[in-house]
């Protein structure tokens, strides 16, 4: 006789915002029994109708979760949250910590891990809403060959890619602050290029058509930028996001000795955008920052 087909992966996803909400809907997706929690329970209960269960407390959540995956804001948020769920963490799940918290802020939770025997995985994601909602994500990993074979089934739930950048927690959340000053770079050029484009005179449309198709093009240059040119900032990634880890980016470049005169750039351009009333838009709105006084 056959073995019966293994039960599905028991997840908890803790944070139901922008991206947590995608991420749940590729987790439902998948097959995988979901418990959902958000500080704001407002936020979290309309997942009930797409099958998730959700929880009155993160306690709740985690109590019969093979794997827990944190999508929160800052390195706060993130220990605020283990301290509430610790003692009720199975034994043997695992802690996705996806949240975008640089290697300074996942050393803290790998002690807070280490010191209440939570098995813990440095899991940031690369990618929006978008992305978050088809599955399409790139995860990037460090943690324990073991725990990252347990969590398998999630990655493969949320992303298209799993870069894995090996056992030590620190390196996932390292590239990803690389991967967000490349964002902030694209995002911050395109907005100065098509608010040069429109002060000049010209139809801001035409610097997107020169570019398009040759060495310099790129997709999100043309989706940013179609963005910028209709003043539709829904927001992707939220701008007030993206600044917290531009400041991230900062510490960590100035850290290792790497001259943060871009960065320093990116986070003036940004912090005007936010100043100015667009940190809940998407990034796309930095073009704020451009636009003639």
């Amino acid at each position: 006789m056959a073995d019966s087909d293994p039960e599905p992966v028991r997840v908890a996803l803790l944070g139901t915002g922008t991206m947590g909400v995608g991420m749940a809907h590729s987790i439902l997706r998948a097959g995988l029994p979901l418990t959902v929690w958000n500080r704001s329970a407002a936020k979290a209960q309309p997942l009930a109708d797409d099958g998730a269960t959700v929880a009155d407390s993160a306690a709740d959540a985690v109590r019969e979760a093979a794997v827990v995956v944190l999508m929160l804001f800052d390195v706060d948020a993130v220990l605020a949250v283990l301290q509430d769920v610790a003692d009720a963490l199975p034994a043997d799940a695992v802690v996705l910590q996806t949240s975008t918290i640089g290697p300074d802020g996942t050393a803290r939770v790998a002690a807070f891990a280490h010191e209440h025997r939570i098995t813990l995985v440095d899991a940031p994601v690369v990618g929006t809403k978008q992305p978050a909602e088809a599955g399409s994500l790139t995860v990037l990993v460090s943690g324990a060959e073991a725990a990252k074979h347990t969590a398998a089934p999630v990655l493969d739930a949320i992303g298209a890619k799993t870069v894995d950048l090996g056992t030590e927690p620190g390196s996932a959340s390292a590239l990803k602050l690389v991967a967000n000053s490349w964002i902030a770079t694209l995002t911050a050029g395109a907005a100065q290029a098509i608010e040069l484009t429109r002060a000049l005179g010209l139809p801001p449309e035409r610097i997107l058509q020169t570019i398009s198709g040759g060495a310099a093009d790129s997709p999100y240059l043309q989706a940013k930028g179609k963005a910028i040119i209709a003043g539709s900032f829904e927001p992707q990634f939220a701008l007030d996001g993206l600044l917290k880890d531009l400041r991230l980016i900062h510490d960590a470049a100035a850290g290792v000795g790497v001259p943060t005169t871009l960065i320093d750039a990116l986070l003036a351009s940004f912090d005007t955008a936010s100043q100015a009333g667009h940190g809940g838009e998407d990034i796309a709105s930095v073009a704020a920052s451009f636009q003639p006084a």
